[in-house]
């Protein structure tokens, strides 16, 4: 087997980590993380097709996911902190403004 070989077998572990993170945990910051290691795990896919292809636009597709993950984080992290900020907790469950009523 050769090193992207084992890479990619990397981002596939790196991807379902994150997925299993993002739909098991009810912390909404651990959601986000797990969120964020799904965008990493794509990005070394990027990468490594870039690797393969020799060019350039792996590299450029995974600067602008780059980009957009830092701008989700941020607005993810500020929509946390306000929600925490009126209903004291960070778990989404608890949260009930929005529920329909039984």
């Amino acid at each position: 087997m050769s090193k992207p070989d084992l890479l990619f077998f990397l981002s596939a572990f790196l991807f379902c980590s994150g997925l299993l993170i993002a739909v098991t945990k009810k912390n909404a910051i651990v959601v986000l993380m797990g969120i964020e290691l799904m965008l990493n795990a794509a990005n070394l896919n990027l990468v490594l097709f870039n690797f393969q292809k020799k060019g350039m636009g792996g590299q450029l597709f995974a600067l602008f996911i780059i980009i957009v993950a830092v701008c989700e984080a941020v607005v993810g992290i500020a929509i946390i902190l306000k929600a925490y900020h009126y209903y004291h907790t960070s778990v989404p469950d608890q949260i009930s403004d929005l529920k329909e009523k039984n």
